[in-house]
Protein backbone atom coordinates (compact mmCIF):
# COMPACT_ATOMS: atom_id res chain seq x y z
CA UNK A 1 0.00 0.00 0.00
CA UNK A 2 1.40 3.68 -1.08
CA UNK A 3 0.73 6.42 1.60
CA UNK A 4 -0.77 9.68 0.12
CA UNK A 5 0.06 12.88 1.34
CA UNK A 6 -1.11 16.24 0.34
CA UNK A 7 1.64 19.10 0.34
CA UNK A 8 0.49 22.92 0.64
CA UNK A 9 2.94 25.70 -0.52
CA UNK A 10 1.96 28.84 0.66
CA UNK A 11 4.36 31.23 -1.38
CA UNK A 12 4.06 34.81 -1.03
CA UNK A 13 6.52 37.30 -1.92
CA UNK A 14 8.24 37.60 1.03
CA UNK A 15 8.09 33.90 2.68
CA UNK A 16 7.23 30.73 1.72
CA UNK A 17 5.76 28.23 3.71
CA UNK A 18 5.53 24.33 3.47
CA UNK A 19 3.33 22.35 5.16
CA UNK A 20 2.69 18.39 4.41
CA UNK A 21 -0.52 16.73 5.52
CA UNK A 22 -2.36 13.66 5.77
CA UNK A 23 -5.36 13.44 2.77
CA UNK A 24 -7.43 14.36 5.16
CA UNK A 25 -5.57 17.67 5.93
CA UNK A 26 -6.66 16.65 9.77
CA UNK A 27 -2.89 15.37 10.72
CA UNK A 28 0.56 17.33 10.17
CA UNK A 29 3.14 15.26 8.75
CA UNK A 30 5.53 18.06 8.50
CA UNK A 31 6.26 21.95 8.28
CA UNK A 32 9.10 23.91 7.08
CA UNK A 33 9.08 27.55 6.14
CA UNK A 34 12.19 30.08 4.56
CA UNK A 35 12.29 31.68 7.36
CA UNK A 36 13.74 28.78 9.35
CA UNK A 37 15.97 27.84 6.56
CA UNK A 38 18.02 31.18 5.96
CA UNK A 39 19.04 34.52 8.86
CA UNK A 40 17.60 37.43 6.64
CA UNK A 41 14.33 38.63 6.33
CA UNK A 42 14.70 39.63 2.85
CA UNK A 43 15.94 36.09 1.75
CA UNK A 44 12.59 34.28 3.37
CA UNK A 45 11.12 34.48 0.33
CA UNK A 46 14.03 33.63 -2.43
CA UNK A 47 14.48 30.04 -4.26
CA UNK A 48 17.16 29.15 -2.41
CA UNK A 49 14.86 28.99 0.72
CA UNK A 50 12.29 27.51 -0.68
CA UNK A 51 14.56 24.62 -2.04
CA UNK A 52 16.03 24.11 1.78
CA UNK A 53 12.83 23.72 3.61
CA UNK A 54 10.93 21.53 0.87
CA UNK A 55 14.31 18.94 1.16
CA UNK A 56 13.77 19.16 4.75
CA UNK A 57 9.54 18.20 4.70
CA UNK A 58 10.55 15.42 1.91
CA UNK A 59 12.99 13.66 4.02
CA UNK A 60 10.55 13.62 6.40
CA UNK A 61 8.15 12.09 4.22
CA UNK A 62 10.66 10.04 3.17
CA UNK A 63 11.37 8.64 6.47
CA UNK A 64 7.32 8.17 7.00
CA UNK A 65 7.03 6.29 3.82
CA UNK A 66 5.18 8.16 1.53
CA UNK A 67 5.80 7.85 -1.70
CA UNK A 68 3.13 9.81 -4.05
CA UNK A 69 1.80 13.72 -3.06
CA UNK A 70 -0.54 16.18 -3.99
CA UNK A 71 0.72 19.28 -4.22
CA UNK A 72 -1.78 22.54 -3.34
CA UNK A 73 0.07 26.17 -4.43
CA UNK A 74 -1.21 29.37 -2.47
CA UNK A 75 -0.52 32.92 -3.37
CA UNK A 76 -1.93 35.28 -0.41
CA UNK A 77 -5.23 35.66 -2.64
CA UNK A 78 -8.26 38.20 -1.91
CA UNK A 79 -6.97 41.87 -2.54
CA UNK A 80 -3.24 41.22 -2.19
CA UNK A 81 -0.99 39.36 -4.60
CA UNK A 82 -2.96 36.33 -6.91
CA UNK A 83 0.51 35.43 -7.93
CA UNK A 84 2.48 32.66 -6.57
CA UNK A 85 6.02 33.94 -5.47
CA UNK A 86 9.51 32.53 -6.79
CA UNK A 87 9.47 29.91 -3.96
CA UNK A 88 6.69 27.67 -5.48
CA UNK A 89 8.53 26.70 -8.61
CA UNK A 90 11.96 25.83 -6.55
CA UNK A 91 9.99 24.09 -4.37
CA UNK A 92 7.41 21.73 -6.21
CA UNK A 93 11.14 20.96 -8.38
CA UNK A 94 12.83 19.82 -5.32
CA UNK A 95 9.76 17.25 -4.46
CA UNK A 96 9.99 16.09 -8.53
CA UNK A 97 13.45 15.46 -8.19
CA UNK A 98 13.35 13.76 -4.61
CA UNK A 99 11.31 10.94 -6.50
CA UNK A 100 7.83 11.04 -4.97
CA UNK A 101 4.86 10.49 -7.69
CA UNK A 102 3.00 13.49 -8.54
CA UNK A 103 -0.60 12.88 -8.35
CA UNK A 104 -1.79 16.20 -8.97
CA UNK A 105 -0.78 20.42 -8.35
CA UNK A 106 -3.53 22.79 -7.99
CA UNK A 107 -3.77 26.16 -7.16
CA UNK A 108 -6.16 27.36 -4.57
CA UNK A 109 -5.15 31.13 -4.44
CA UNK A 110 -8.38 32.40 -2.94
CA UNK A 111 -10.18 34.81 -5.53
CA UNK A 112 -12.81 36.83 -5.22
CA UNK A 113 -16.27 36.61 -7.19
CA UNK A 114 -16.99 40.36 -6.59
CA UNK A 115 -14.06 42.99 -5.38
CA UNK A 116 -13.16 43.65 -2.08
CA UNK A 117 -11.99 46.73 -0.16
CA UNK A 118 -8.41 46.64 0.06
CA UNK A 119 -6.60 47.90 2.75
CA UNK A 120 -5.27 51.62 3.80
CA UNK A 121 -8.81 53.47 4.02
CA UNK A 122 -10.41 55.61 1.44
CA UNK A 123 -7.37 57.71 0.33
CA UNK A 124 -4.82 54.64 0.59
CA UNK A 125 -1.51 54.72 1.89
CA UNK A 126 -0.20 57.74 2.50
CA UNK A 127 3.84 57.69 3.03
Amino acid sequence: MSRVAVIRIYSSKNDTIITATDISGAETLSWSSGGRIVDADREEGKPYAAMQAASKVASDLKNLGVDQIIIKIRAPGGSKSKIPGPGANAAVRVFSRAGFRILRIEDVTPIPTDSIRRKGGRRGRRV
